[in-house]
């Protein structure tokens, strides 16, 4: 438990959380893609390879070379999506479909950092669009996040101008470190992926939550905390911690949070070549 209120004169520390099956348990972009269908930006061919891939991302998760394509395919697909559009439809659906996938333990955790005076940073490869209403509704200070170029039309260009994944998460939570005076040897983290093993690095207490086979090894080696989340709640249902507003959070995001489809198809597509028809590894 942390429950020790950090001296007023020590400097400051920070919680670092993945998003993705570390605070909620699913994909948050996946999450969306019925509510975008319904808003004309996907079409239904896309939607029924969602689901499929969102059972395939809850059963394995998603190592580098498949990021990667994501990353590439997530360019091309949100590519003309109205920003302000984009950002309607996860108002509107935002607690009808995070609130209820929310982990208690994640909760619990974020309550606790909290008391114990430790601002709580979401850092995920999710953009904007949806990474940062998340972090409000989960009263984070502050969220990094994935960032896309956006036109004069109001629309997405196809062009990322910061991928927030890998090294880069480790680059920006270093980054809010000087920013923000946190020491990091006291700071925590947490994830499910390997490919957040940098991130997991930077800080002096990172724990791996719900990992995958890879950072289940990692942490084995390194002696890192595991820990097992199951419990999906409503925040609403808990206590009333969460009805506080949050600080102001600082959000190097971007809009491609809001593709819905991304790992989705992406995923769905190099596992058919790459298995060659083959019955995907569960």
């Amino acid at each position: 438990m942390l429950c020790v209120v950090e001296n007023c004169f020590s400097p400051r520390t920070a919680a670092f959380f993945d998003l993705d099956k570390t605070v909620i348990a699913k994909s948050s972009t996946l999450t969306f893609s019925k509510s975008f269908y319904q808003g004309g930006l996907i079409n239904r061919r896309a939607v029924l390879r969602t689901a499929y891939t969102q059972f395939v991302f809850l059963a394995g998760g998603a190592d580098h070379e498949q990021m990667e394509k994501m990353r590439a395919y997530l360019s091309a697909l949100c590519k003309g999506w109205n920003v302000q559009q984009v950002k309607e439809i996860v108002a509107e659906t935002l607690h009808d479909l995070i609130d209820p996938i929310i982990y208690d333990e994640a909760a619990t955790l974020i309550e606790e950092h909290h008391t114990a005076g430790r601002d709580v940073v979401i850092v995920s490869t999710s953009g904007a669009e949806v990474v940062e209403p998340i972090g409000e509704l989960l009263g984070a200070d502050r969220v990094v996040a994935t960032r896309m170029v956006v036109g004069d039309d109001g629309c997405f260009t196809g062009e990322i101008e910061y991928y927030a994944y890998g090294p880069t998460k480790a680059e920006a939570v270093r980054a809010l470190a000087v920013s923000e005076g946190y020491d990091l040897s006291r700071c925590y983290a947490y994830s499910d992926s390997a490919t957040d093993v940098p991130m997991l690095e930077a800080v002096g207490h990172p724990h791996a939550v719900n990992p995958d086979r890879a950072l289940r090894r990692e942490a084995t080696l390194r002696e890192w905390p595991i820990l097992v989340f199951n419990r999906p709640v409503r925040l609403k249902q808990r206590l009333p911690a969460f009805s506080m507003p949050p600080r102001p959070a600082l959000v190097a995001a971007a809009a491609v949070g809001a593709a819905a489809v991304t790992a989705g198809l992406v995923w769905y597509a190099s596992r058919r070549r790459t298995a060659g028809g083959a019955a995907l590894p569960g």
